[in-house]
């Protein structure tokens, strides 16, 4: 793994490829418009250039499973667009039913137009990946000397392909243990939450 630098990986997950609350416009978007806006601002979250961001069938999947509020005049909000947001980068860890255990609260607000701090739930969670990247900058940096100090202790029998299973493999169990950390959290409160406790 000669040439192989853990920081260019890193670095490829700025914040600024995030969708910012600036980005959502105040006017209300036609579906395709949607689709414009989230491809355009999370199209290096791809992996290939025929993915795609969003479809019309994830947002329609997305409203008829009530994870969203009701569309009005095939239009979205803001409010929709920052629903979407949060549902994109939920969904990468949690199922469906779980995000909608999670938005169920936010969507029942809006649909009783009461007021709910939307925006601030969605700047702060936008603030917390910013602190996150730092977060993975230091403990990726930290996994990696590792697994070069455990190859360099078993070099006779491992090497560069392997560090490379070892890096991922790391990095894919420090996923399961916060996605499972999140999936306990919200067993505990919002399940309690749901059935009135």
């Amino acid at each position: 793994m000669n040439d192989f630098n853990i920081d260019d990986y890193i670095n490829s997950q700025k914040s600024s490829n995030n969708i910012n609350l600036d980005d959502f416009p105040e006017i209300d978007l036609y579906m395709d418009q949607v689709m414009q806006l989230f491809e355009s601002k999370l199209n290096y979250t791809k992996r290939n250039d025929n993915d795609k961001v969003l479809t019309k069938t994830m947002i329609n999947n997305y409203a008829k499973g009530n994870l969203l509020m009701k569309i009005k005049n095939k239009k979205y909000t803001k409010n929709h667009l920052i629903l979407m947001g949060l549902i994109y980068n939920l969904k990468g860890a949690l199922s469906l039913t779980d995000i909608k255990t999670i938005l169920t609260p936010i969507i029942d607000s809006f649909e009783k137009e009461e007021e709910y701090p939307l925006n601030d739930i969605y700047q702060s969670f936008l603030d917390i990946y910013d602190l996150n990247l730092d977060d993975l900058r230091s403990s990726s940096n930290k996994i990696y000397e590792n697994i070069k100090q455990l190859i360099n202790s078993k070099s006779e029998t491992l090497g560069d392909y392997e560090e490379k299973i070892l890096l991922i493999c790391a990095f894919v169990s420090m996923s399961n243990l916060y996605r499972r950390m999140s999936e306990k959290i919200l067993d505990e409160c919002f399940n309690n939450l749901k059935d009135g406790k």
